[in-house]
């Protein structure tokens, strides 16, 4: 893999799943929540870490459609930038709703894999640099929300 594109996969995976010195990373984050941890919102008009979960796998989706230039890649859910949670919030729900951010977030990484070294415009760049930071910023709001429910 050519090393402008491994820097990018490192990156991206840094601010989902590795270890890193920025602190937990957004999967790391949901560890121990549970489906009724997920739901708690801090006020009524405020989103719950369930809806952060649905919103960071639909931009890994609406990302990856943007990278591959794929107007038939859709998310498998309501698209829209806030999904509807599911009809029933239990536990395989949740669980199955975790699974689509992973699944969401490899595909992503699999995309960015693929990408042309040669093709590494400031538009695919930014893109990539983007979502790192967006799901940093969620993970940060998700360890805020479950410190103030517990």
């Amino acid at each position: 893999m050519d090393k402008r594109v491994r820097l990018l996969v490192e990156i991206f995976d840094q601010a989902y799943r590795a270890p890193s010195w920025h602190g937990t990373p957004l999967k790391g984050t949901l560890r121990g929540v549970s489906a009724r941890d997920a739901l708690w919102r801090p006020s009524p008009k405020r989103h719950c870490i369930w809806e952060l979960v649905l919103h960071t796998a639909y931009w890994k989706c609406m990302v990856r459609r943007r990278l591959l230039r794929d107007a038939e890649i859709s998310f498998p859910r309501s698209a829209a930038n806030w999904p509807d949670l599911p009809p029933r919030t239990n536990e395989a729900a949740w669980r199955r709703d975790r699974a689509l951010l992973d699944e969401q977030h490899a595909l992503l990484r699999r995309a960015i894999v693929g990408l042309d070294p040669r093709q590494l415009e400031r538009r695919v760049k930014a893109e990539i640099y983007g979502i790192t930071s967006h799901d940093l910023y969620h993970a940060g709001q998700i360890q805020l929300l479950k410190r103030l429910r517990h």
